[in-house]
């Protein structure tokens, strides 16, 4: 299957990217070049122009009180969530149309190229080339963790364009199915939704697509891309047949017209299965996390809302004088059963947004006045 974008890369493009390509032993990212500094270019102007002018006017009260270490975070998730949902559709639309992919051997799937397979390689690095930038750019924000993974993730998708296992860059990339719902469950909390009904049914979501498309459909296909990269380490030529291995109604002609030799350094084998193996128990371990966090979000909180009610608490009623405002809200929570403060509050250790959401929800106010209150103990 051709590559589908409606665009070509530019000429002068194309003539400037060739010596770097040849340099680097990627053949293919000239031809895919444009489609990777385009997707880099978006995600940029998403995170810096369209996600604070958008979030501003959705929420007026919540996003301009952020500090700015957490509006970065902000506009970073919502980078991450319109990358999942365009990756993740171009990735099952090519998968669903390329009816090459269900005629190929291991020599096509780990030596193979398609147009379409190298345009989801062209948008996933794009988004991992971006992702780079900003992590070295805020090291002191993002760490680096994941400074290291942003590098990793661009080197093992830049391998695509030698080509190198083309054919898994659609079937990889469906590990993004899970992330609109990790997104959802951030933004949950900085909206103040912190175990609610809907962020527990998001919950559920996300644990299920996390263990379906990375646990179940990830360690299948981990499987067998460790199969066709051991194939073609043990390959040798003076033992093939004779016979053609790709019959030309397949299109093997100009699937394998970067194959070569169909070389296999042992180094690419051992970086890719290693990376493999890391990622898959890096999967199984979030997972365990991820249902960590979900207790922690809705089974404690019933426990403390249960060991109020048990203990009693103060309730203030109107007196004159000024009232705290984080007295204030602290009754505010426990009226409406809402969870703030303490972990919740600061998710990501910062004392600054447990004090902006005091402020917007008093307007801005630090204290309230009022005329009467009394302080009474009421017995749960």
């Amino acid at each position: 299957m051709h590559d589908p974008f409606p665009f070509p890369p530019p000429s002068l493009l194309t003539h400037l990217t060739t010596p770097l390509a040849n340099a680097l032993s990627l053949p293919t990212l000239s031809l895919h070049i444009h489609e990777l500094l385009l997707a880099t270019l978006v995600y940029h102007l998403i995170c810096r122009y369209i996600s604070p002018y958008v979030s501003s006017k959705l929420f007026p009260r919540i996003y301009p009180a952020l500090s700015a270490r957490t509006r970065l975070n902000w506009d970073v998730h919502v980078v991450s969530l319109s990358q999942s949902l365009l990756i993740n559709t171009l990735a099952l639309w090519v998968m669903w149309m390329d009816e090459e992919r269900g005629r190929m051997g291991w020599e096509e799937r780990v030596w193979g190229y398609t147009g379409a397979d190298g345009m989801i390689q062209g948008f996933a690095a794009g988004y991992f080339l971006w992702d780079l930038i900003v992590c070295a750019g805020n090291v002191g924000v993002f760490g680096w963790g994941l400074l290291a993974h942003a590098v990793a993730a661009l080197v093992v998708f830049s391998l695509g364009f030698r080509p190198f296992v083309n054919f898994y860059g659609p079937t990889f990339i469906l590990y993004e199915l899970s992330s609109p719902f990790l997104n959802f469950h951030w933004f949950f909390d900085k909206l103040h939704m912190t175990g609610s009904r809907p962020q527990w049914y998001n919950g559920m979501f996300l644990l299920s697509s996390f263990f379906c498309c990375r646990l179940l459909w990830g360690t299948y296909q981990s499987i067998r891309v460790s199969q066709d990269v051991w194939a073609a380490l043990h390959y040798d030529p003076l033992t093939r047949s004779s016979k053609a291995v790709f019959e030309p109604e397949a299109g093997g002609a100009d699937i394998m017209r970067f194959a070569g030799d169909y070389p296999m350094p042992a180094w690419l084998a051992i970086v890719y299965l290693s990376s493999n193996v890391v990622l898959n128990t890096l999967n199984f371990y979030w997972f365990g996390k991820m249902i960590e966090t979900i207790k922690k979000r809705f089974v404690e909180s019933k426990e403390q809302k249960g060991a109020r009610k048990r203990e009693g608490r103060e309730e203030g009623v109107m007196v004159e004088g000024l009232m705290d405002s984080s007295t204030l809200i602290t009754e505010i929570a426990e009226d409406e059963d809402m969870q703030f403060g303490g972990e919740d509050i600061m998710y990501d250790g910062e004392v600054e947004d447990k004090l902006t959401m005091e402020s917007s929800i008093l307007d801005g106010k630090s204290t309230m006045h009022v005329e009467k209150t009394e302080v009474r103990r009421r017995k749960g």
